[in-house]
């Protein structure tokens, strides 16, 4: 059975940050993309960051120079490091994990931003 388990979410100021983590079970975690994806109130759920089996990563426009996206594959873990964050992060944060037609989702992880 996979599980992804987000966990760090929480209530920041602005300008504050969070590290989010991501423990993956019950698939091989070296050969997965680990994505992070937020979905706001009312919105579209979107791609926040992204990092290959190779540790490439990318990064959305509103992303870049703030957040950091890492792995761990000997804890099997992701990381998202949000710095210098602003009211508009305020969403539910998904860990995905992605190889061929085969994908999985966490739970999910609140984060909110005061102003």
């Amino acid at each position: 059975q996979v599980q992804l388990v987000e966990s760090g979410g929480g209530l920041v100021q602005a300008g504050g940050s969070l590290r989010l983590s991501c423990a993956a079970s019950g698939i091989i975690f070296n050969f997965f993309t680990m994505n992070w994806y937020r979905q706001a109130p009312g919105k579209e759920r979107e791609l926040v960051a992204s990092i290959s089996s190779g540790s490439s990563t990318n990064y959305a426009d509103s992303a870049k120079g703030r957040f950091t996206i890492s792995r761990d594959n000997a804890k099997r873990t992701v990381y998202l490091q949000m710095n210098s964050l602003k009211p508009e992060d305020t969403a539910v944060y998904y860990c995905h994990c992605q190889r061929y037609t085969n994908d999985y989702w966490g739970q999910g992880t609140q984060v909110t931003v005061s102003s």
